[in-house]
């Protein structure tokens, strides 16, 4: 089985590990030390000897970060974790709420002037560090690099990953890793540049067609490259790690030791380009004036797939659509007997998508949380927090399947007999969020910022929101979460593009009471032209990719436009069409019915 139950968080390590890191303060000449929730290669996701964060302070969720002052700690959170932070770390650090509040702002109030904060330059961004050491400096605060003070007292740190390379094939791939590099290296000759330093894992996947197994969930390489105007490259990794994919690289690929970038970097002819927004700062120090701020030239065109790529997402879902099916079959034929807990849910489901010899990986912790546990909007269910699913509550399940064509990620929340008092309301609510942006349909040139809303809409008339983007990207067999495209208020000037593949993922979620997410992938595409249509003005729309029922226990028909009940009703036919096939017996009855219409 992929996912484990062991508890990963234990406060009651938090002061004792924090007094040791304050011990190591003074001696470093440092007032105060930043750990991030980051590796060098500055992705989302971290391998367990760069969980630094987690080891510190017993966090576990998927961004923060902490400072360590002599006087006070604080631990930073977004809003999906607020819930979370309070159960899994110790007063001692002081939970912040961020973006809301700075790291710079929150420095200027608690540090003494002429204070020196020390950071680990290589799991600091470059334009991250850029952007405090000016808000600070005007203070009388200065930044320091300096080697990493949690390395010298994690005792028992685990080992780097060494998981050996391997190969995408081309017919899923759908170009060859030659066009890549030579369509990129033709956009480098255009800009003036000689070359570009790449950083995060799944751009070097994506540009090689090759995968790896250093991420747990995310089956991407740890890796730097260079990508030269030639479109020769230079891999910089572990010893061994490529050897079984030189082949496929073929000569124009070097194999180069990972300890050998910083000496490469110097050497090079400039300009060369890297991304200030995740290439680490001692990177960038050592280009020095040489290098030129850009994006990783490998975001965008990872993110707009191609048709191989959109046909393999498709084949993909309906495979997990099937495993869900069956899944949701089972669930709701023991789930009202009251003999079920979160641990034995996540167990069958992957059970089931296990049983289409398909499976890979899952494609991230299954969240299944009951009841109180749903409002914690990325719950992991261990041996200690485990519990029954009881017959009156909800059960939100969040999860995803990592196969070779395809990555999924999908929500659905369950009414395990009647639904507690207020759910229908406000699952109702989520679902026309959800059906909303389903059915959009907007300019080129529109961001998922502008889009955003039309999930919230509906939430926000009954004064309610959720304190987590909508959607973000999703790689095609990479990492489920993947930029630079989403679906949030704090978006960037990413315009949506044809072939990019999204979460529409609209929540809601009471303390102490239950969760409500509801998740479907979609992929951008252009739309077909109206009557009305403004000629020469392209629009866009969406095709879902996920095919699963929504549970109709929890929809008020009533209070729904006739338009959203047709196209949940259609949504369910097509899921009949396309899943019913693929699944029998109880299953196939259970389908049947959940897809009647409303």
């Amino acid at each position: 089985m992929f996912q484990t139950f062991e508890v990963a968080s234990n406060p009651e390590q938090g002061p004792p590990r924090l007094a040791a890191l304050r011990g190591a303060l003074g001696p470093a000449g440092l007032g105060g030390f930043i750990v991030p929730r980051a590796d060098a290669h500055r992705g989302e996701y971290v391998a367990p000897a760069d969980a630094r964060l987690a080891w510190l302070t017993g966090f576990t969720g998927s961004a923060g970060f902490a400072v360590v002052l002599d006087e006070t700690a604080a631990i930073f959170v977004d809003g999906r974790y607020r819930v979370q932070v309070r159960s899994e770390v110790d007063p001692v650090f002081a939970p912040v709420d961020w973006p809301e509040t700075s790291l710079a702002d929150w420095l200027i109030a608690h540090a003494p002037a002429g204070a020196v904060i020390g950071f680990d330059p290589w799991l600091h961004s470059a334009g991250e560090i850029a952007k405090l050491r000016e808000a600070l400096e005007k203070e009388g605060i200065a930044l320091k690099p300096a080697p990493n003070l949690v390395d010298g007292l994690w005792e028992d740190r685990p080992a780097p990953p060494a998981a050996p390379f391997f190969a995408q094939p081309e017919e899923l791939a759908g170009e060859s890793a030659a066009d890549k590099r030579a369509r990129l290296a033709g956009e480098l000759r255009e800009a003036g540049q000689r070359a570009a330093l790449l950083t995060l894992p799944d751009s070097i996947a994506w540009l090689l067609n090759i995968r790896g197994r250093d991420i747990e969930r995310n089956p991407v390489p740890h890796a730097f490259a260079l990508l030269h105007d030639d479109a020769r490259v230079e891999l910089f990794c572990g010893p061994g790690k490529a050897d079984a994919v030189a082949d496929h690289l073929g000569p124009e690929v070097a194999i180069l030791p990972a300890d050998g970038l910083v000496a490469a970097l110097q050497d090079l002819d400039g300009p060369v380009r890297y991304d200030p927004a995740s290439a680490p700062e001692r990177l960038a120090e050592a280009l020095g004036d040489r290098g030129v701020e850009g994006p990783d030239p490998c975001l965008l065109p990872k993110a707009i797939k191609n048709p191989v790529e959109i046909a393999g997402m498709r084949v993909a879902h309906l495979r997990d659509g099937a495993a869900m099916v069956r899944f949701l079959a089972w669930l709701d034929a023991e789930a009202p007997k009251g003999g079920l807990t979160e641990t034995a849910v996540v167990r069958e489901l992957e059970a089931f998508r296990r049983a289409t010899n398909a499976l890979e990986d899952i494609s991230f912790e299954t969240i299944c949380g009951a009841g109180e546990h749903g409002a914690i909007v990325h719950y992991r269910v261990n041996e200690k927090t485990d519990r029954s699913v009881r017959p009156g509550e909800l059960l939100l399940v969040d999860s995803g399947g990592q196969y070779r064509d395809g990555t999924t990620d999908i929500t659905r929340t369950i009414a395990v007999g009647p639904p507690p008092e207020g759910a229908a309301e406000a699952y109702t609510a989520v679902l026309r969020g959800m059906v909303a942006l389903s059915r959009a349909r907007f300019p080129k040139g529109v961001t998922g910022a502008h889009l955003d809303a039309l999930a919230r809409f509906p939430l926000w008339l009954k004064g309610m929101d959720y304190d987590h983007g909508t959607g973000h990207g999703v790689g095609a067999y990479l990492s489920v979460h993947e930029g630079p495209q989403r679906f949030s208020r704090t978006s960037h000037d990413i315009a949506l593009e044809p072939g990019m593949v999204l979460s529409n993922e609209p929540g809601h979620y009471r303390e102490g009471a239950y969760g409500i997410r509801i998740e479907n992938l979609v992929v951008v595409e252009e739309a077909e032209a109206l009557p009305t249509s403004d000629p020469g003005r392209m629009h866009l729309s969406f095709e879902t990719l996920t095919f699963v029922p929504f549970d109709r226990r929890l929809i008020l028909a009533e209070v729904m436009a006739p338009d959203e009940r047709a196209w949940i009703d259609s949504y369910h036919a097509e899921v009949l069409d396309r899943i019913g096939p693929q699944v029998d017996g109880a299953a196939k009855d259970w389908l049947e019915a959940a897809c009647a219409p409303l």
